[in-house]
């Protein structure tokens, strides 16, 4: 029996030599599936950071970008910005093991779920604000100031703040209680907090998106046609041709935000409300997760690569025109 133990241990991989006892084994993986995952989450959370953090620099400097909507924007960009960078963690994870300790473990996994939390609730928020702009032009414009837009995004954070510290309690009150042995990082929710954030941070949240998205589809479809019925005597051919890239544009716009939103998000949230257990593989759950921190690096071509004003900031930004005296008053609109 003592002359197997030796063979044992040196066949055993630990996330802690020293610790035989105590420390978590590494789960065996072949080498070419480690470094694939390690390029692919490299390259989303390098893409997500870049994307959003040209956001932020876009919205922030040029003044004539200042705008209710594109603080909105700006505060989007700043929580997927923190998830490309909370990406990295994730990364530290690929072979098993946390090397960390509990307590960054616990702030790691805490800023994640506020964050994308953020992230889901600004998106919330945009959809309302596209609502308002197209379905009550009149009124938006004096309802819709900065300061309120300010307001509301300051409740979003603090609301996610609160939020997740409700439903993360036990494992903010004890780092690593629900660890197993040490190199794990483990956060445990009770199925009825489970219940809760599946419910309100994604069953609530993507039907208002979609609500507001289809009334948003719908009402731009009438004024589109509405102006082609009013003007079809002088001017039929090209009001034909406007109309209908107006209808196009809102359909793929709808298209995009719902489809993408129910693919990065939907596996994640359906894990959660399951439980871990009904997947087959660990890289199952990496791949779940980065799914859903693969929303953070989309947001921004969805909200914001389309609009001609961010390539035109690209463009100043890159070539270092940024740099120039006078750049914040450039003309980017």
């Amino acid at each position: 029996q003592f002359a197997v133990l030796p063979a044992v241990m040196e066949e055993t991989e630990l996330c802690f030599q020293q610790l035989f006892n105590t420390s978590c084994m590494r789960p065996r993986r072949p080498h070419f599936e480690i470094m694939l995952t390690y390029i692919l989450l490299s390259f989303i959370s390098l893409l997500t950071v870049i994307l959003n953090l040209l956001v932020i620099i876009s919205v922030s400097h040029f003044r004539q970008l200042h705008s209710p909507t594109n603080l909105l924007l700006l505060s989007l960009a700043v929580a997927d910005f923190c998830v490309g960078l909370l990406l990295f963690f994730q990364i530290v994870l690929i072979d098993g093991c946390w090397f960390l300790g509990d307590i960054m473990c616990t702030l790691y996994q805490y800023l994640a779920y506020v964050i994308t939390s953020a992230s889901i609730g600004t998106m919330v928020i945009i959809s309302v604000d596209r609502y308002l702009a197209i379905c009550y032009p009149l009124h938006y414009s004096t309802k819709i100031t900065q300061q309120r837009v300010k307001i509301v995004v300051c409740l979003c954070w603090i609301c996610s703040v609160i939020f997740q510290s409700l439903i993360l309690m036990d494992n903010l009150e004890q780092p690593g209680r629900y660890n197993s042995c040490i190199g794990e990082c483990v956060f445990v929710i009770n199925y009825i907090a489970g219940l809760v954030d599946v419910t309100f941070s994604f069953i609530v949240p993507f039907t208002v998106i979609v609500v507001l998205y289809l009334r948003v589809f719908v009402v731009a479809v009438s004024q589109a046609r509405a102006m082609r019925s009013q003007l079809a005597v002088t001017h039929q051919r090209s009001v034909t041709v406007t109309a209908k890239k107006s209808e196009l544009k809102a359909a793929w716009t709808l298209g995009i935000v719902v489809v993408v939103f129910l693919i990065c998000m939907c596996p994640y949230y359906c894990v959660a409300l399951t439980g871990q257990d009904s997947l087959p593989s660990a890289s199952s759950l990496t791949f779940v997760l980065c799914l859903a921190y693969f929303n953070s690096c989309l947001n921004p071509i969805i909200y914001v690569f389309f609009y001609p004003w961010f390539r035109k900031s690209i463009k100043v930004i890159v070539t270092l025109q940024i740099l120039q005296p006078d750049s914040c008053q450039a003309t980017v609109l």
